[in-house]
């Protein structure tokens, strides 16, 4: 049985107590412990104890080097000692890896949930009792890189997705020494299994035909099929792209943002029984039933001209703001509008405002896409019953 022998600095222990700095008594007895587990595993590797003559002997030491580690509770300095060539190296540092590799893992999650790097950093220092730079903090989120380019950019020919959710959303952007606005686009989809999950994320200048396109493109050359139906809003370039990219794919107009529309036209008084045969239109469970409550709607109020451009809006938009009666009963009630993706933009936008301005595009699409990645199914596949 291997036995490890301490030489303990009685007078720096006797001192800690006497102050009551317990933290100190434990840093000091873990020096203590690690540097002699470091010395015998020195000799172990030299085969040979000091100034002991072996046949046996691999390398000769060479003396110590200072090395700091970050524990639990705190940095402590170590005397790590080293052979003449150079190939040993004690288990120490390896073991208590993990140690750091946690902090490390709990810094980023704080940053991907919205705490502020100035925040990050404060409560490090209280829980290790050593301060951290901001852009420490700040470089070690670039460790998330190849992970969220790999998420960004996998496969989506295992699953087929029936319906896609379309939504942009901008945010503010360092470039160039200016601060610009950048739109982030975002589809999430659901499956036939009704699980849903986040398939794209692209942050581009402009919201435009051509950027939804592009978006498009990128996702069907990663191998998404052409859904049945695309929820979103009724952004005109988003409209034009749907129809380019996805031949035969029917566009459902976010009943939420058109019924918006519609009573936003309306006085602002004694409306409430125009707003809730409006609503009965929306309560159907086929075309036809409300294509006839439609009608009946326009029978009832066309010849009132305090609603007349509320009722344009509904002649125009109908059609498309009830393709998802054309679908299956079971999906109906999940295909109406991009609410669930909105949700995850408010997320978003709650942590875009601890950051307000991105250092850059790069940096927007790490803390983004990180945020997705670990909260889709939460966020996208609970419902309050």
């Amino acid at each position: 049985m291997t036995q490890i022998q301490f030489n303990l600095d009685i007078d720096v222990l006797k001192e800690s107590v006497m102050n009551s700095n317990i933290d100190a008594v434990v840093k000091s007895s873990i020096v203590l412990v690690l540097n002699e587990i470091m010395e015998k595993e020195r000799d172990d590797y030299l085969k040979a104890a000091a100034y002991e003559r072996s046949s046996e002997r691999r390398d000769y030491r060479n003396g110590y080097y200072e090395r700091e580690l970050v524990i639990s509770n705190g940095k402590i300095s170590l005397r790590v000692p080293r052979t003449r060539e150079g190939g040993f190296s004690p288990s120490v540092f390896e073991k208590f890896a993990r140690v750091d590799q946690a902090l490390i893992l709990s810094m980023l999650e704080m940053v991907v949930n919205g705490v502020s790097t100035r925040k990050v950093t404060n409560i490090v220092e209280q829980l290790c009792g050593e301060s951290m730079s901001k852009s420490f903090v700040s470089s070690l989120t670039e460790k998330l890189d190849p992970i969220v380019n790999k998420w960004a950019s996998r496969p989506l020919n295992v699953h087929y997705f029936p319906y896609l959710y379309a939504d942009a959303m901008y945010i503010k952007v360092r470039e160039h020494h200016k601060v610009v606005s950048k739109a982030v686009y975002i589809m999430t989809a659901m499956n036939e299994a009704k699980k849903r999950e986040v398939i794209g994320l692209k942050i581009d200048h402009v919201e435009s035909f051509e950027s939804w396109q592009s978006f498009f493109q990128d996702l069907k050359s990663r191998g998404l099929q052409s859904p049945r139906l695309v929820i979103s809003d009724a952004h005109a370039g988003l409209k034009k792209a749907i129809e380019r990219e996805f031949i035969g794919t029917s566009w459902q107009r976010c009943t939420v943002h058109f019924k918006r529309n519609f009573i936003e036209k309306l006085p602002k008084k004694d409306m409430g029984q125009v707003i809730a045969d409006m609503r009965r239109i929306y309560q159907s469970i086929s075309p036809k039933e409300a294509t006839k409550y439609k009608d009946e709607f326009n029978s009832r109020y066309e010849g009132n001209p305090k609603i007349k451009k509320a009722i344009e809006i509904l002649d125009e938009g109908f059609q498309d703001s009830i393709q998802y009666l054309n679908e299956p009963e079971e999906y109906q009630r999940n295909i109406t509008s991009t609410n669930s993706l909105e949700r995850l933009n408010q997320e978003i936008r709650r942590r875009e405002r601890v950051i307000r301005i991105f250092p850059n595009t790069q940096s927007a699409f790490r803390l983004i896409g990180a945020f997705l990645m670990e909260n889709e199914n939460l966020e996208l596949n609970k419902r309050k019953r």
